[in-house]
Protein backbone atom coordinates (compact mmCIF):
# COMPACT_ATOMS: atom_id res chain seq x y z
CA UNK A 1 0.00 0.00 0.00
CA UNK A 2 1.25 3.48 -0.83
CA UNK A 3 0.19 7.11 -0.40
CA UNK A 4 -0.50 9.72 -3.03
CA UNK A 5 0.67 13.04 -1.61
CA UNK A 6 -0.64 16.55 -2.16
CA UNK A 7 1.51 19.22 -0.49
CA UNK A 8 0.01 22.67 -0.01
CA UNK A 9 2.95 25.02 0.49
CA UNK A 10 3.35 28.08 2.69
CA UNK A 11 6.37 30.26 3.41
CA UNK A 12 7.74 30.74 6.96
CA UNK A 13 5.30 33.62 7.50
CA UNK A 14 2.37 31.34 6.64
CA UNK A 15 1.61 32.92 3.23
CA UNK A 16 -0.02 30.48 0.81
CA UNK A 17 2.13 29.68 -2.24
CA UNK A 18 0.18 26.92 -3.99
CA UNK A 19 0.36 23.15 -4.21
CA UNK A 20 2.90 20.75 -5.67
CA UNK A 21 1.56 18.30 -8.22
CA UNK A 22 0.70 14.98 -6.61
CA UNK A 23 3.39 12.36 -6.12
CA UNK A 24 3.45 8.85 -4.66
CA UNK A 25 5.43 7.54 -1.71
CA UNK A 26 5.81 3.87 -0.74
CA UNK A 27 5.12 4.28 3.00
CA UNK A 28 1.37 4.23 3.78
CA UNK A 29 1.40 5.62 7.33
CA UNK A 30 -0.02 9.10 7.36
CA UNK A 31 2.13 10.42 10.22
CA UNK A 32 5.36 9.32 8.53
CA UNK A 33 7.09 12.36 7.04
CA UNK A 34 10.42 10.82 6.03
CA UNK A 35 9.03 9.51 2.74
CA UNK A 36 7.09 12.73 2.08
CA UNK A 37 10.14 14.96 2.53
CA UNK A 38 12.26 12.63 0.37
CA UNK A 39 9.53 12.40 -2.27
CA UNK A 40 9.20 16.17 -2.64
CA UNK A 41 12.97 16.48 -2.91
CA UNK A 42 13.26 13.72 -5.52
CA UNK A 43 10.28 14.73 -7.64
CA UNK A 44 10.56 18.53 -7.55
CA UNK A 45 13.83 19.52 -5.87
CA UNK A 46 11.90 21.19 -3.05
CA UNK A 47 12.93 21.02 0.61
CA UNK A 48 9.83 20.95 2.79
CA UNK A 49 8.88 20.63 6.43
CA UNK A 50 5.51 18.93 6.89
CA UNK A 51 3.35 20.89 9.33
CA UNK A 52 0.04 19.05 9.57
CA UNK A 53 -2.53 16.88 7.89
CA UNK A 54 -5.22 18.62 5.84
CA UNK A 55 -7.32 15.71 4.55
CA UNK A 56 -7.25 11.97 3.92
CA UNK A 57 -9.43 10.78 1.06
CA UNK A 58 -9.95 7.28 2.46
CA UNK A 59 -11.31 8.64 5.72
CA UNK A 60 -8.85 6.62 7.79
CA UNK A 61 -5.16 5.70 7.61
CA UNK A 62 -3.20 4.08 6.11
CA UNK A 63 -2.71 4.78 2.39
CA UNK A 64 -4.79 6.60 -0.18
CA UNK A 65 -4.67 10.23 -1.25
CA UNK A 66 -3.46 12.44 1.61
CA UNK A 67 -2.90 16.19 1.65
CA UNK A 68 -0.66 18.09 4.04
CA UNK A 69 0.37 21.66 4.75
CA UNK A 70 4.12 22.05 4.34
CA UNK A 71 6.54 24.91 4.86
CA UNK A 72 9.31 25.86 2.42
CA UNK A 73 12.16 28.13 3.40
CA UNK A 74 13.47 28.98 -0.08
CA UNK A 75 12.18 29.61 -3.59
CA UNK A 76 10.15 26.93 -5.35
CA UNK A 77 11.38 26.48 -8.91
CA UNK A 78 8.56 24.33 -10.28
CA UNK A 79 5.09 25.53 -11.33
CA UNK A 80 2.60 25.25 -8.49
CA UNK A 81 -1.06 24.36 -8.72
CA UNK A 82 -3.68 26.75 -7.34
CA UNK A 83 -4.65 25.91 -3.78
CA UNK A 84 -7.53 27.13 -1.70
CA UNK A 85 -6.68 29.10 1.41
CA UNK A 86 -6.20 26.77 4.37
CA UNK A 87 -8.81 27.64 6.98
CA UNK A 88 -8.79 28.37 9.78
CA UNK A 89 -5.48 30.24 9.63
CA UNK A 90 -5.08 29.52 13.35
CA UNK A 91 -6.78 27.18 15.77
CA UNK A 92 -6.55 27.22 19.57
CA UNK A 93 -5.82 23.48 19.66
CA UNK A 94 -3.11 23.54 17.00
CA UNK A 95 0.21 22.18 18.21
CA UNK A 96 3.16 24.62 18.10
CA UNK A 97 5.02 22.26 15.76
CA UNK A 98 2.11 22.33 13.28
CA UNK A 99 2.43 26.07 12.66
CA UNK A 100 4.79 27.88 10.26
CA UNK A 101 8.02 28.57 12.08
CA UNK A 102 7.21 26.05 14.81
CA UNK A 103 9.54 23.25 13.69
CA UNK A 104 12.39 25.72 13.14
CA UNK A 105 11.97 27.05 16.69
CA UNK A 106 12.02 23.55 18.13
CA UNK A 107 15.08 22.57 16.11
CA UNK A 108 16.86 25.71 17.31
CA UNK A 109 16.03 24.77 20.91
CA UNK A 110 17.36 21.24 20.36
CA UNK A 111 20.55 22.52 18.73
CA UNK A 112 21.22 24.79 21.71
CA UNK A 113 20.72 21.90 24.12
CA UNK A 114 23.06 19.63 22.18
CA UNK A 115 25.70 22.36 21.97
CA UNK A 116 25.44 22.78 25.75
CA UNK A 117 25.97 19.03 26.13
CA UNK A 118 29.01 19.10 23.84
CA UNK A 119 27.44 16.91 21.16
CA UNK A 120 26.37 19.25 18.33
CA UNK A 121 24.14 18.00 15.53
CA UNK A 122 25.18 18.43 11.92
CA UNK A 123 22.19 16.80 10.21
CA UNK A 124 18.50 16.90 11.11
CA UNK A 125 15.69 14.88 9.52
CA UNK A 126 11.97 15.07 10.09
CA UNK A 127 10.65 11.58 10.87
CA UNK A 128 6.97 12.09 11.72
CA UNK A 129 4.35 14.62 12.63
CA UNK A 130 0.74 14.27 13.70
CA UNK A 131 -1.58 15.25 16.51
CA UNK A 132 0.30 13.15 19.09
CA UNK A 133 3.92 14.11 18.39
CA UNK A 134 6.54 15.53 16.07
CA UNK A 135 9.83 13.63 15.89
CA UNK A 136 13.17 14.66 14.41
CA UNK A 137 16.41 12.69 14.16
CA UNK A 138 19.54 14.72 14.97
CA UNK A 139 22.89 13.24 13.92
CA UNK A 140 26.36 14.53 14.73
CA UNK A 141 29.92 13.36 15.32
CA UNK A 142 29.06 12.38 18.89
CA UNK A 143 26.05 10.25 18.02
CA UNK A 144 22.33 10.51 17.47
CA UNK A 145 19.68 12.26 19.52
CA UNK A 146 15.95 12.62 18.98
CA UNK A 147 13.81 15.72 19.29
CA UNK A 148 10.26 14.87 20.28
CA UNK A 149 7.52 17.43 20.84
CA UNK A 150 4.13 16.47 22.23
CA UNK A 151 0.78 18.18 22.89
CA UNK A 152 -0.41 19.29 26.31
CA UNK A 153 -2.01 15.99 27.29
CA UNK A 154 1.30 14.12 26.90
CA UNK A 155 3.62 16.59 28.59
CA UNK A 156 4.03 14.48 31.71
CA UNK A 157 6.23 12.11 29.67
CA UNK A 158 9.29 14.17 30.58
CA UNK A 159 8.43 13.89 34.29
CA UNK A 160 8.20 10.11 33.96
CA UNK A 161 11.59 9.88 32.27
CA UNK A 162 13.20 12.16 34.85
CA UNK A 163 11.94 10.01 37.69
CA UNK A 164 13.05 6.83 35.90
CA UNK A 165 16.49 8.23 35.06
CA UNK A 166 19.07 5.48 35.03
CA UNK A 167 16.56 2.66 34.69
CA UNK A 168 17.90 0.34 31.96
CA UNK A 169 14.40 -0.24 30.57
CA UNK A 170 13.73 3.42 29.72
CA UNK A 171 15.23 6.04 27.36
CA UNK A 172 17.62 8.72 28.57
CA UNK A 173 16.13 12.21 28.73
CA UNK A 174 18.79 14.78 27.80
CA UNK A 175 16.65 17.93 28.11
CA UNK A 176 13.04 19.08 28.23
CA UNK A 177 11.09 22.33 28.40
CA UNK A 178 7.57 23.56 29.13
CA UNK A 179 6.51 23.52 25.45
CA UNK A 180 6.37 19.73 25.23
CA UNK A 181 9.87 19.46 23.76
CA UNK A 182 12.10 16.59 24.80
CA UNK A 183 15.61 15.74 23.69
CA UNK A 184 16.23 11.99 23.98
CA UNK A 185 19.38 9.96 23.59
CA UNK A 186 19.33 7.39 20.82
CA UNK A 187 18.08 3.92 21.74
CA UNK A 188 19.76 1.26 19.58
CA UNK A 189 17.76 -1.55 18.06
CA UNK A 190 14.42 -1.92 16.35
CA UNK A 191 10.82 -1.37 17.37
CA UNK A 192 9.29 -4.78 18.05
CA UNK A 193 6.04 -4.55 16.12
CA UNK A 194 4.74 -8.06 15.55
CA UNK A 195 6.71 -9.59 18.43
CA UNK A 196 5.85 -13.24 19.02
CA UNK A 197 4.63 -14.60 22.38
CA UNK A 198 8.13 -15.55 23.53
CA UNK A 199 9.43 -12.03 22.97
CA UNK A 200 6.38 -10.49 24.65
CA UNK A 201 7.03 -12.77 27.61
CA UNK A 202 10.56 -11.37 27.90
CA UNK A 203 9.20 -7.82 27.69
CA UNK A 204 6.68 -8.65 30.43
CA UNK A 205 9.43 -9.89 32.74
CA UNK A 206 11.47 -6.70 32.34
CA UNK A 207 8.43 -4.49 32.72
CA UNK A 208 7.31 -6.30 35.86
CA UNK A 209 10.66 -5.51 37.46
CA UNK A 210 10.24 -1.84 36.54
CA UNK A 211 6.73 -1.73 37.99
CA UNK A 212 7.86 -3.31 41.25
CA UNK A 213 10.64 -0.72 41.50
CA UNK A 214 8.14 2.11 41.09
CA UNK A 215 5.65 0.99 43.76
CA UNK A 216 7.32 3.17 46.45
CA UNK A 217 7.46 6.16 44.08
CA UNK A 218 3.80 6.50 43.03
CA UNK A 219 3.08 9.51 45.23
CA UNK A 220 6.13 11.27 43.83
CA UNK A 221 5.06 10.46 40.29
CA UNK A 222 1.59 11.87 40.91
CA UNK A 223 3.07 14.99 42.52
CA UNK A 224 5.25 15.48 39.42
CA UNK A 225 2.18 15.61 37.18
CA UNK A 226 1.78 11.99 36.09
CA UNK A 227 -2.00 11.36 35.91
CA UNK A 228 -3.25 9.74 39.10
CA UNK A 229 -5.82 7.11 38.14
CA UNK A 230 -5.90 5.14 41.36
CA UNK A 231 -9.23 3.73 42.49
CA UNK A 232 -12.04 6.29 42.54
CA UNK A 233 -9.95 8.73 40.49
CA UNK A 234 -10.04 6.30 37.57
CA UNK A 235 -13.82 6.07 37.72
CA UNK A 236 -14.15 9.88 37.76
CA UNK A 237 -11.71 10.25 34.87
CA UNK A 238 -13.50 7.66 32.74
CA UNK A 239 -16.88 9.28 33.32
CA UNK A 240 -15.55 12.74 32.49
CA UNK A 241 -13.75 11.74 29.29
CA UNK A 242 -16.62 9.54 28.04
CA UNK A 243 -19.43 11.94 28.97
CA UNK A 244 -19.83 13.16 25.34
CA UNK A 245 -20.37 9.54 24.20
CA UNK A 246 -23.78 8.21 25.34
CA UNK A 247 -22.85 4.66 24.30
CA UNK A 248 -20.54 4.59 27.32
CA UNK A 249 -23.30 5.27 29.87
CA UNK A 250 -24.30 1.65 30.54
CA UNK A 251 -20.65 0.61 30.61
CA UNK A 252 -19.69 3.01 33.40
CA UNK A 253 -22.70 2.11 35.52
CA UNK A 254 -21.50 0.15 38.53
CA UNK A 255 -17.89 0.98 37.70
CA UNK A 256 -16.98 2.09 41.20
CA UNK A 257 -18.16 -1.21 42.71
CA UNK A 258 -16.02 -3.12 40.22
CA UNK A 259 -12.97 -1.01 41.05
CA UNK A 260 -13.58 -1.48 44.77
CA UNK A 261 -13.44 -5.23 44.21
CA UNK A 262 -10.23 -4.82 42.20
CA UNK A 263 -8.71 -3.01 45.18
CA UNK A 264 -9.62 -5.91 47.45
CA UNK A 265 -7.52 -8.20 45.23
CA UNK A 266 -4.49 -6.74 46.97
CA UNK A 267 -2.14 -5.68 44.17
CA UNK A 268 -0.30 -2.38 44.69
CA UNK A 269 -0.66 0.65 42.47
CA UNK A 270 2.38 1.40 40.39
CA UNK A 271 3.57 3.22 37.29
CA UNK A 272 1.57 2.06 34.27
CA UNK A 273 2.96 2.62 30.78
CA UNK A 274 -0.56 2.83 29.37
CA UNK A 275 0.25 1.69 25.81
CA UNK A 276 2.52 -1.31 26.23
CA UNK A 277 2.24 -2.85 22.79
CA UNK A 278 5.44 -4.27 21.25
CA UNK A 279 5.83 -1.30 18.88
CA UNK A 280 6.62 0.79 21.94
CA UNK A 281 9.54 -1.47 22.82
CA UNK A 282 12.97 -1.37 21.17
CA UNK A 283 15.41 -4.28 21.30
CA UNK A 284 19.05 -4.55 20.26
CA UNK A 285 19.69 -8.20 21.12
CA UNK A 286 20.87 -7.44 24.65
CA UNK A 287 18.07 -5.43 26.25
CA UNK A 288 14.53 -4.14 25.83
CA UNK A 289 13.85 -0.43 26.15
CA UNK A 290 10.28 0.77 26.63
CA UNK A 291 9.64 4.05 24.81
CA UNK A 292 6.77 6.53 24.38
CA UNK A 293 5.62 7.13 27.96
CA UNK A 294 3.05 9.80 27.10
CA UNK A 295 0.13 7.54 28.08
CA UNK A 296 1.68 6.74 31.47
CA UNK A 297 -0.33 7.04 34.67
CA UNK A 298 -0.31 5.88 38.28
CA UNK A 299 -2.72 2.99 38.71
CA UNK A 300 -3.23 -0.75 38.53
CA UNK A 301 -0.41 -2.78 36.92
CA UNK A 302 -2.81 -5.16 35.13
CA UNK A 303 -3.57 -2.59 32.43
CA UNK A 304 -0.13 -3.13 30.90
CA UNK A 305 -0.27 -6.93 30.67
CA UNK A 306 -3.71 -6.67 29.09
CA UNK A 307 -2.36 -4.27 26.47
CA UNK A 308 0.74 -6.39 25.84
CA UNK A 309 -1.33 -9.52 25.14
CA UNK A 310 -3.81 -7.89 22.74
CA UNK A 311 -3.91 -9.46 19.25
CA UNK A 312 -2.39 -12.71 20.47
CA UNK A 313 -4.30 -15.98 20.13
CA UNK A 314 -6.19 -16.94 23.27
CA UNK A 315 -3.75 -19.69 24.36
CA UNK A 316 -0.50 -17.69 24.25
CA UNK A 317 -2.24 -14.64 25.74
CA UNK A 318 -3.54 -16.70 28.66
CA UNK A 319 -0.07 -18.15 29.27
CA UNK A 320 1.50 -14.67 29.45
CA UNK A 321 -1.20 -13.49 31.84
CA UNK A 322 -0.71 -16.59 34.00
CA UNK A 323 3.02 -15.90 34.23
CA UNK A 324 2.27 -12.26 35.13
CA UNK A 325 -0.06 -13.44 37.90
CA UNK A 326 2.55 -15.82 39.26
CA UNK A 327 5.12 -13.03 39.49
CA UNK A 328 2.75 -10.78 41.42
CA UNK A 329 1.73 -13.60 43.79
CA UNK A 330 5.42 -14.19 44.52
CA UNK A 331 6.04 -10.48 45.18
CA UNK A 332 2.79 -9.79 47.07
CA UNK A 333 1.78 -12.94 48.95
CA UNK A 334 -1.96 -13.28 49.37
CA UNK A 335 -2.91 -11.08 46.42
CA UNK A 336 -5.39 -12.32 43.80
CA UNK A 337 -4.08 -11.19 40.41
CA UNK A 338 -6.28 -13.54 38.35
CA UNK A 339 -9.42 -11.98 39.77
CA UNK A 340 -8.05 -8.47 39.25
CA UNK A 341 -7.33 -9.20 35.57
CA UNK A 342 -10.82 -10.63 35.02
CA UNK A 343 -12.43 -7.58 36.60
CA UNK A 344 -10.29 -5.11 34.65
CA UNK A 345 -10.70 -6.58 31.16
CA UNK A 346 -13.73 -4.43 30.24
CA UNK A 347 -12.26 -1.46 32.12
CA UNK A 348 -9.11 -1.68 29.98
CA UNK A 349 -11.19 -1.18 26.81
CA UNK A 350 -13.10 1.64 28.51
CA UNK A 351 -9.81 3.29 29.38
CA UNK A 352 -8.65 3.10 25.77
CA UNK A 353 -11.94 4.62 24.62
CA UNK A 354 -11.45 7.44 27.13
CA UNK A 355 -7.88 8.00 25.94
CA UNK A 356 -9.10 8.41 22.36
CA UNK A 357 -11.91 10.68 23.55
CA UNK A 358 -9.24 12.81 25.25
CA UNK A 359 -7.30 13.00 21.99
CA UNK A 360 -10.41 14.08 20.07
CA UNK A 361 -11.17 16.78 22.60
CA UNK A 362 -7.61 18.10 22.53
CA UNK A 363 -6.78 18.31 18.82
CA UNK A 364 -8.01 20.48 15.98
CA UNK A 365 -10.75 19.15 13.66
CA UNK A 366 -8.57 18.26 10.66
CA UNK A 367 -6.48 15.91 12.80
CA UNK A 368 -9.43 14.06 14.34
CA UNK A 369 -9.60 11.77 11.32
CA UNK A 370 -6.85 9.68 12.95
CA UNK A 371 -9.05 8.79 15.94
CA UNK A 372 -12.72 9.40 15.18
CA UNK A 373 -13.57 5.69 14.96
CA UNK A 374 -11.48 4.61 17.93
CA UNK A 375 -13.94 5.58 20.66
CA UNK A 376 -16.91 3.51 19.38
CA UNK A 377 -14.64 0.58 18.51
CA UNK A 378 -13.18 0.41 22.01
CA UNK A 379 -16.60 0.86 23.63
CA UNK A 380 -17.84 -2.09 21.58
CA UNK A 381 -14.90 -4.20 22.79
CA UNK A 382 -15.70 -3.24 26.40
CA UNK A 383 -19.33 -4.24 25.92
CA UNK A 384 -18.28 -7.60 24.46
CA UNK A 385 -16.29 -8.61 27.55
CA UNK A 386 -18.18 -11.09 29.74
CA UNK A 387 -19.28 -10.04 33.22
Amino acid sequence: MSRTIRLVLVDPAGRLLGALPDFDVPVPWWHDTTAVVAGARAAYGVEVTVLRLLAGQRGRPPGGHVSYLAEVAGPVRVPLLPAEAVQPAAHPLRAPYAQPGGPAASLAWAAAQLDRLGRPATVSAQERTWNLSAVWRLDGPHGTAWLKQVPVFFRHEAAVLRLLAGDPATPTLLAADDEGRMLLDHVPGEDRYGADPAERAAIAVDHHALQVRTVPTVDGLAAAGVPDLRGAALARWLRAKLAPHPAADPLVAGLQGRLDEVARCGLPDTLVHGDLHPGNVRADGSRYTIIDWGDAFVGHPAFDILRLTEQLPAGPAAALVADWCARWRADVPGCRPERAVALLRPVAWLRMAAVYAMFLAGIEPSERIYHDRDVPENLALAAAEPG
